[in-house]
């Protein structure tokens, strides 16, 4: 009971909130020594016995507890609460004044650690005597993603205003593309120059240099707030989705006669957006969604055949897409549910999905928006929902397992009578269950947001070498999660809801981050 007397000391919490986690965290109870979960009334009883003295005794471990565990990087001292003297505790503060005294104190060691264990993961293998350091150049792309500027930009700032560290756009670019090779690897020709069936397995050593950087420092990021169990919620719910970085040429010499340009980048395929065709790198994320903390957890490049390629370009399927975001994100949490955009709606993805004894959730593409044609489904009276249970889904001709079909009432209010129809593959959904279950597929909007941010950090480029485009999307992408890493870290400093409007901006983390990494080098 001395152990749990520390731990609630450490954390700041209420007894009903120790006696939460005791119940919730099997590791923890264990941790602290106990066979069984205390009541409230048992904490409040045994605590009740300490003598002042011992209370005073067991703060002071406390105290001393924390400031071992900040010092050797257990916990961030972002995560110590925080502690005013008497003549603040009795200023009449409002709650944004003590946000921003915390954020003014605490503010650069939470950044230095954003930057520790995430930049540190990134390494161009270059020689010993090379003029410029790594953190420099990521110091160069920091301050382009923060402007918005490009390899060219920042060259030509530090040429004019005589700044020595900064070096010309061609290394700059040199070492962008060192991170995103393999150190045993050495490319001789530019990707344009391979055929068409090489593309896949050559961009393939591309992805595993960055993306081992990119999850190495997304474990640190999670190491750093596991003790914290953000993601320890009843029902922890993911989104995948594609996103799309434009890239502004045209891919046809003549599109009537069908002749596409010779070198044109391979990964770079035709989507649809608001009912205009365009071009571009297309990127999967899984992202955690709903209550928990909105941490990418996984990318991954995605290779898609576009018109102006042979027919037999090699493409990759949505199925293997997601299981390989899967695996990725069932490394660090423990998934119970995943939404996906309609784009996914394939017996091949729901049993990927399935077979991992996970939910999922989607809108079906096409329907029949007749009324009439869902007459004789099950729903409850009263309420304008139906659902279809059991609808079969099959592989390779053969049953795999059995879906709801949910319908509801669109919410566009042109469709005048139409509905909206969602699939999932949870065991019977009954009547009553339907708007509860389809209302929950808002919560996918918060990977909407995470691609604005995203693309908001992109900085500017005309380079048509792949590297530089896959580790900018995935640089972007690590500064989303060490912005939502830094503005949870505060807000657990200032008892803020972790869901509540961020205390630290986007940009404001980007600024500080160069910042940091301009006094640091």
């Amino acid at each position: 009971m001395a152990r749990v007397y520390i731990y609630q000391t450490i954390y700041d919490l209420a007894q009903s909130e120790v006696a939460d986690r005791l119940e919730n965290r099997p590791a923890l109870l264990k941790q602290l020594g106990l066979n069984r979960v205390p009541t409230q009334q048992n904490l409040s009883y045994a605590w009740n016995q300490f003598s002042e003295q011992t209370k005073t005794t067991l703060e002071a471990a406390a105290k001393g507890i924390a400031r071992e565990a900040r010092d050797h990087d257990v916990i961030s001292e972002a995560l110590i609460p925080i502690n005013l003297d008497e003549k603040e505790a009795n200023d009449d503060k409002s709650d944004s004044t003590v946000s921003r005294a915390h954020v003014r104190e605490h503010g650069s060691k939470v950044v230095e650690l954003a930057r520790r264990h995430g930049f540190a993961e990134f390494d161009s293998d270059r020689a010993d005597n090379r003029v410029y350091e790594d953190e420099q150049i990521l110091d160069l792309f920091s301050n382009a993603c923060l402007t918005q500027g490009s390899a060219h930009s920042e060259g030509e700032a530090g040429w004019f205003l005589e700044e020595n560290e900064i070096c010309d756009d061609s290394t700059f670019l040199r070492v962008i593309k060192q991170f995103a090779t393999p150190s045993d690897e050495e490319v001789t020709r530019s990707v344009q120059e391979l055929q068409i069936e090489d593309i896949v397995a050559f961009t393939e050593l591309y992805r595993e240099a960055v993306m081992a950087s990119f999850n190495a420092a997304t474990e640190n990021i999670l190491k750093t707030i596991r003790h914290e169990d953000p993601f320890d919620d009843r029902h922890v719910v993911a989104a995948v989705d594609f996103t799309h970085v434009p890239y502004h040429v045209w891919p046809w010499i003549d599109k009537d006669e069908k002749i596409p340009k010779a070198e044109y980048p391979p990964m770079v395929s035709g989507y649809k957006e608001d009912g205009e065709i365009k071009h571009g790198y297309t990127f999967a994320t899984i992202t955690i969604v709903g209550n928990d903390v909105p941490i990418i957890l996984g990318i991954e490049p995605v290779k898609e055949r576009s018109a102006w390629e042979p027919e037999d370009a090699p493409a990759d399927s949505k199925a293997d897409v997601v299981d390989v975001l899967l695996d990725t994100a069932q490394q660090y949490v423990d998934l119970d549910e995943v939404l996906l955009d309609r784009g996914f709606y394939s017996n091949e993805v729901y049993a990927t999905i399935h077979d991992r004894g996970l939910v999922y959730l989607t809108p079906v593409p096409k329907y029949e928006d007749d009324y009439e044609a869902i007459k004789k489904i099950k729903s409850k009276e009263g309420v304008d929902a139906a659902v279809k249970n059991d609808v079969p889904f099959a592989i390779d001709g053969e049953l795999h397992h059995t879906a709801e079909f949910l319908y509801v009432p669109a919410t566009d209010e042109e469709a005048d009578g139409s509905y909206a129809v969602f699939v999932t593959n949870r065991d019977h959904v009954a009547p009553e269950e339907i708007m509860h279950v389809t209302n929950s597929y808002s919560r996918r909007w918060d990977i909407e947001n995470q691609y604005k941010s995203v693309k908001a950090f992109l900085p500017k480029t005309s380079s048509k070498d792949y590297r530089v485009r896959l580790f900018s999307f995935t640089f972007a992408a690590l500064l989303y999660n060490l912005w939502r890493l830094t503005d949870y870290l505060v807000k657990l400093g200032t008892d803020r809801e972790i869901r509540s409007p961020p205390v630290v901006t986007a940009r404001t983390f980007v600024r500080a981050v160069s910042q940091s990494l301009r006094q640091g080098g």
